[in-house]
C-alpha cells in the first residue's frame, strides 16, 4: 500500500479578493495540520469564479502575483502542495486556470482550461494543452469543471499518462427551484456527479472534485475510487477539508491505458 492524504477545500464563495487569499491560507494551515500532502481548491477560487450575480473586480495581474506569492509562502510553511482555482491574464485574454505548488512553495506551473461552456464565453477565453504534476509519491492531472464533467477525454490523457489523481475544481451553486440532493448522486439529481463515478471507473483512476459551500449546492466535494465506487463526499453546503487517504496502488490506469483512439 501507498498512502498518500490529500485535502479538498470545499469553502464558501469568498466576499472578496482578498478574502479569497486569507481563506487560502487558513486552508492550507488546517491542511497541514491534518498531516494532508496536498490540498485542492474549487474553480477560480482566487480571486472568485466570475458569474453574474457575483461581485468580482476586474481581472488585476498585480494582484494575481502577489496572491500566488502569498499562497506559495503558505504551501511552504505548512509543507503542503497546492492544487489553486484561479485565473491569469495571457497575451491580453483572460483564462480560468489551476495553479500547482510544490509542498516547498516553488511554482509548478499552470493547468488553463481548454474547454469553456458556452455560458463562459465573453468572460474566459479556452486555453490550450494539458500537463500532468508530481507531488512526492503522486501523479496527477487537472480537468477543470466542464471539462471534467462532458468531456471524458481530458481526464483519460491524465491517466494514460501516469496519473494517478485526476483533480477536478468546479463551480456549482443552485438554481431557483432546482433539485437539492442530500446523497452523493442522488438518481434524482442531475447527472454531473455520475459523470465523477464514471471518469474514475473507466480510466481506473481516482477522480477527486472540489466545490463551493453553498446552501443546496447540486454538486458537492468528493474523492472516488478507481474502480467507480464513493470514497467519500462533504456533506452538501458544509464548509470544510474534505480528507481522503489514498491507496495509490488501486490507481493502475488499466482502462486508460486500452483506450484505442
Amino acid at each position: 500500500m501507498e498512502t498518500f492524504r490529500i485535502a479538498l477545500a470545499n469553502l464558501p464563495f469568498p466576499a472578496t479578493p482578498e478574502e479569497s487569499i486569507a481563506s487560502a491560507k487558513e486552508a492550507i494551515a488546517q491542511a497541514g495540520t491534518e498531516g494532508a500532502e496536498l490540498v485542492c481548491f474549487p474553480e477560480c477560487f482566487v480571486p472568485g469564479y466570475r458569474l453574474m450575480g457575483k461581485r468580482v473586480p476586474p481581472p488585476d495581474p498585480v494582484f494575481l502575483e502577489r496572491a500566488w506569492s502569498t499562497v506559495a509562502a503558505a504551501a511552504a510553511k505548512a509543507s503542503v502542495a497546492v492544487v489553486l482555482g484561479t485565473e491569469r491574464v495571457l497575451d491580453g485574454v483572460l483564462l480560468a486556470t489551476a495553479l500547482v505548488i510544490y509542498r516547498d512553495g516553488t511554482i509548478a506551473g499552470f493547468q488553463d482550461k481548454a474547454q469553456i461552456d458556452p455560458s463562459e464565453e465573453g468572460t474566459y477565453s479556452p486555453g490550450s494543452g494539458r500537463r500532468v504534476f508530481q507531488a512526492g509519491l503522486l501523479t496527477f492531472g487537472i480537468a477543470i469543471c466542464h471539462e471534467g464533467w462532458r468531456y471524458p477525454e481530458t481526464v483519460r490523457w491524465a491517466a494514460r499518462r501516469g496519473a494517478q489523481v485526476v483533480f477536478h475544481p468546479h463551480f456549482h451553486e443552485a438554481e431557483p427551484g432546482s433539485y437539492r440532493p442530500s446523497t452523493f448522486a442522488d438518481p434524482a439529481n442531475s447527472f454531473h456527479e455520475k459523470a465523477a463515478l464514471c471518469r474514475a471507473a473507466e480510466n481506473t483512476c481516482f477522480f477527486a472534485t472540489v466545490n463551493y459551500a453553498s446552501a443546496g449546492s447540486p454538486t458537492t466535494s468528493a474523492v472516488v475510487r478507481p474502480d467507480g465506487t464513493l470514497l467519500c463526499y462533504q456533506p452538501y453546503g458544509q464548509q470544510g477539508l474534505l480528507i481522503a487517504d489514498l491507496d495509490l496502488t488501486e490507481a493502475t490506469g488499466l482502462l486508460a491505458a486500452r483506450y484505442k483512439a
